[in-house]
C-alpha cells in the first residue's frame, strides 16, 4: 500500500474560475449601489460600502497573487463577501424586495459552496493505491477506483497516469519528491495488481 501527495484532481480547473468567481460577486455588489440609491429613502452610506466592496472584489483577484498566504486571504475575502450578501437579503428583505432578498442568498449560498471548494483545494491532498482500489480526493469525500476497471497504471516524471478500460485517462500531479527505487516500487506494485 502507498500513499502519495497529489495535486487535487479540480484544483487546476477550478483556480483558473477563481478571479471570475471574485469578479461576478464585485459586480453584484455593484448592482447592490444601485438598489440601495434607488429606495425611497436612499442609504448613501450603504451605497458606498457596497461601492468599495464590489470594487475590490473586482481588484482582489489581481493583487491575490503578491499575497504570502494566499488561502488565507482568499478565504477571507469570500466569508467577507458571503456574510456582506447575507446581510443585504435581511435589508433588502425588510425594504420589500423579496426577489432581490431572495437572489442575494442565492448568490450567497453559491459563494459559500465555492468558499468551501477552494478551500478544500488549498488542503494537502493524499491518494492511496490498496490491494483493491485507488482511493482519490474529492471535494466532500473520497472516490474509489477499481483495479479491475483499469489497463494501466504508471508514475512516471511526478505524473501519476491511470488509464481507464473504457478509454478514459486521469493524470494526477504527484507533489512529493519519489526517488527512482520507490517509483519502480510503486509501479511494479501497480503492474501486479492490475487484472
Amino acid at each position: 500500500m502507498f500513499k502519495l501527495k497529489i495535486l487535487h484532481p479540480n484544483a487546476m480547473t477550478r483556480l483558473k474560475l477563481q478571479p471570475v468567481m471574485h469578479g461576478m460577486a464585485g459586480i453584484l455588489f455593484l448592482f447592490n449601489v444601485m438598489g440601495a440609491y434607488k429606495l425611497p429613502k436612499p442609504n448613501f452610506l450603504l451605497a458606498a460600502f457596497y461601492l468599495l466592496l464590489g470594487i475590490g472584489s473586482l481588484v482582489f483577484p489581481f493583487i491575490m497573487r503578491k499575497l504570502k498566504n494566499v488561502s488565507s486571504a482568499n478565504t477571507l475575502m469570500r466569508c467577507l463577501q458571503v456574510l456582506v450578501l447575507m446581510i443585504s437579503a435581511l435589508f433588502f428583505l425588510s425594504h420589500i424586495q423579496p426577489f432581490v432578498a431572495l437572489f442575494q442568498i442565492i448568490m450567497a449560498l453559491t459563494l459559500a459552496y465555492t468558499t468551501y471548494a477552494e478551500y478544500k483545494m488549498f488542503q494537502p491532498a493524499f491518494m492511496e493505491l490498496t490491494n483493491q482500489c485507488i482511493i482519490l480526493p474529492t471535494l466532500f469525500s473520497t472516490k474509489s477506483i477499481s483495479w479491475k476497471d483499469l489497463n494501466n497504471v504508471i508514475l512516471r516524471d511526478d505524473v501519476f497516469t491511470i488509464d481507464f478500460k473504457n478509454n478514459k485517462v486521469l493524470q494526477l500531479e504527484v507533489l512529493q519528491d519519489i526517488d527512482q527505487e520507490k517509483m519502480t516500487a510503486i509501479n511494479d506494485y501497480c503492474r501486479g495488481r492490475l487484472v
